[in-house]
């Protein structure tokens, strides 16, 4: 009994850091800009069409074939970014910024089914990820230990960018006075479109490394558009912390629910997600505005 709950706990870990890897992007331009960002999950989908190409059609390594694909979201996104994100940068309403994301995100859909086809994309994986791996109680696929492994790594990076360098300082003066940033001659437009690149760049990075628990396909971007954005909503916006405590309580709720009682689907995932918002309005570690 204690090998299955270490099991199921295993599994929940590795869920959860998809979650967070992808959802910590949607966090931070939440946090920062005051962009609710519904093409969020848009831009994790371009990447793993991208990372699928480049594997299947350029025959690249698995790595590269990340590395292209997080270039490669950022570069499609300098558009939207260029053209309308910046309209919005906490100068608009909520409405506004959903219809707009939205509209963003069919925009996306069409153009992928367009380009590359309405069908799902494999991420083909190497071989050191696509074999089970033997943890002496049970084994586990490779790849999910390889995913909690960057879920740990992308936290502990933005924690040391956020926390420790010049850019994340600067960023902090535009969340909490953006006029009086400005007054002290911080570009807070680049700092802005900065955040806006990594939070692409992560949205990406997400979607290839998590594909084979959130299968790239068609409608990706609007089938977990909702589960991102109550990642973050969970977890308060703008919180590393928060965003990963969330991705776990909620990937231990809906991996516990699914080996119990898989009948119910997500019912225990959005059971989780009505009992945290309503114990902690602002999120687990989030900040009152």
């Amino acid at each position: 009994m204690a090998w299955t709950v270490l099991g199921v706990v295993l599994d929940a870990i590795s869920y959860g850091m998809v979650l967070f890897i992808i959802s910590i992007g949607l966090s931070i331009m939440m946090g920062l800009m005051r962009v609710v960002n519904l093409a969020h999950g848009a831009f994790a989908m371009i990447g793993g069409y991208l990372a699928s190409y480049a594997l299947k059609s350029l025959g690249v390594s698995y790595p590269l074939a990340i590395i292209l694909a997080v270039i490669g979201a950022i570069l499609i996104s300098i558009p939207f970014e260029f053209l309308l994100y910046r309209r919005i940068y906490r100068k608009s309403d909520e409405l506004t910024q959903i219809l707009l994301t939205i509209g963003i995100t069919f925009v996306i859909i069409g153009v992928a089914n367009y380009a590359l086809g309405p069908t799902s994309k494999s991420i083909p994986l190497p071989a050191a990820l696509s074999g089970p791996f033997d943890l002496g109680f049970r084994m586990i696929p490779a790849h999910r230990l390889f995913v909690i492994a960057c879920g740990l790594c992308t936290a502990l990076l933005l924690w040391l960018l956020i926390d420790r360098t010049e850019f994340g300082v600067r960023m902090r003066a535009a969340v909490d006075n953006g006029d009086m940033a400005e007054a002290l001659g911080i570009r807070t437009q680049l700092i802005f479109t900065a955040a806006f690149a990594l939070a692409i760049g992560l949205a990406a990075f997400g979607g290839v490394v998590g594909a084979e628990l959130l299968p790239i396909e068609p409608f990706y971007a609007l089938r977990y558009m909702v589960t991102f954005l109550v990642v973050v909503s969970v977890g308060g916006a703008g919180s590393i912390a928060g965003a990963l405590s969330a991705s776990m309580l909620l990937g231990l709720a809906d991996t516990t629910g699914k080996y119990l009682a898989p009948e119910y689907g997500e019912f225990f995932f959005y059971l989780a997600v009505i009992l945290a918002v309503f114990l902690f309005p602002n999120g687990l570690l989030g900040r009152k505005h």
